[in-house]
């Protein structure tokens, strides 16, 4: 059991209307502003022109609730790399045929929800197997294809580790109880 809040914290929260659900969300949003700001300035800086897909994995791998966001990490980074893994080899031995992308997802739903079962995200394999898939179809190139993939890749799992981190030293830092009632 977690320690009350402080008198003065519960009294400013009284004052403000403000419950423990509204810190925990007020919070989260300073999560995803900092991971944001870490992921955009880290990926500009090493040269990846919009690293949409890792700010995209950054918000999904971030979580208030800390216990929450290990278990959203570990989803996430299980079954995006079934996904990347999965498209890499479609593109590897189909290239970039029109039955690749199709046949990619399906085999990449059944591997993820029969083979790892880890529920949690399970959409996320086939997300990642239809960006690596879509980068190769795109510009017609297998070889192009597992290079954008491989980085795409490489961005999901940048930004799920920054969400995780940003969101586990936050609930260090920041650290919300209940508030404190002045019965003992």
């Amino acid at each position: 059991m977690s320690r009350p809040t402080p008198r003065w914290a519960a009294a400013f929260m009284r004052r403000f209307g403000l419950t423990v659900d509204d810190l925990i969300g007020f919070r989260f949003a300073v999560n995803v502003a900092l991971a944001t700001i870490i992921v955009w300035r880290a990926l500009l800086i090493a040269g990846v022109p919009n690293p949409i897909w890792a700010i995209a994995s950054m918000v999904a791998a971030s979580e208030p609730e800390p216990r929450e966001a290990r278990r959203m990490f570990r989803s996430r980074l299980i079954n995006g790399m079934v996904g990347g893994i999965s498209g890499l080899v479609f593109m590897f031995f189909g290239g970039t045929a029109n039955w690749v992308l199709p046949v990619a997802l399906a085999t990449t739903v059944l591997v993820s929800a029969y083979l790892v079962r880890v529920k949690t995200m399970w959409r996320q394999a086939p997300v990642t197997a239809a960006v690596v898939i879509a980068a190769g179809i795109s510009s017609g190139s297998a070889s192009v294809g597992i290079e954008h993939g491989a980085m795409r890749l490489a961005e999901v799992i940048f930004g799920c580790l920054v969400g995780v981190v940003v969101s586990l030293l936050m609930s260090k830092v920041w650290i919300i109880r209940e508030p404190y009632s002045g019965q003992r």
